[in-house]
């Protein structure tokens, strides 16, 4: 591998790894650095309701751009930052939150994945019926095994 593959390898890497920073576009950025970054600190806990499983820091969407404007409104409105999550929270549903609260409309978000867990262990433990051992033949049905097979089942010559 030559010098020049490496480097291509390395700035491929580095690109991918900041790729999300560029979500948020430097117009979206707040002039304070002390509340931008309080901004991304809170856009850090919110989903990306398009994407959703992406920040809203992380995300291109356009409801992302929205939402990280909104956050960014909020707080330089002089909102506390658990005000601007509330706010939000409030606005579009605890869905928004990276991780939501464990109350009775996420128990099911919650609990799901512990249930299937146990389901799938309690059908490794359930113990499966075994087939009985086959008894030989007795002599009377090996008798009549021969007559109507018109000979010694022992005997074929496919041994």
């Amino acid at each position: 591998m030559n010098l020049r593959n490496i480097l291509a390898a390395f700035l491929l890497a580095v690109s991918m790894a900041i790729a999300p920073s560029w979500a948020v576009e430097p117009n979206e950025m707040l002039t304070d650095p002390a509340l931008e970054a309080r901004a991304q600190e809170i856009s850090q806990h919110l989903r990306c309701v398009v994407c959703q499983n992406q920040t809203i820091d992380d995300s291109n969407a356009d409801l992302a751009h929205d939402m990280r404007l909104l956050v960014r409104e909020r707080l330089a409105a002089g909102d506390s930052d658990q005000e601007v999550m509330d706010y939000v929270v409030e606005r579009y549903g605890n869905f928004v939150l990276l991780r939501p609260p464990f109350q009775p409309d996420t128990w099911a978000l919650w609990i799901t994945p512990f249930a299937v867990l146990l389901l799938a262990v309690g059908g490794l433990l359930v113990r499966r019926p075994v087939a009985p051992a086959v008894k030989p033949l007795s002599g009377e049905e090996r008798r009549r095994l021969e007559q109507h097979v018109g000979g010694d089942p022992t005997e074929s010559g496919e041994n």
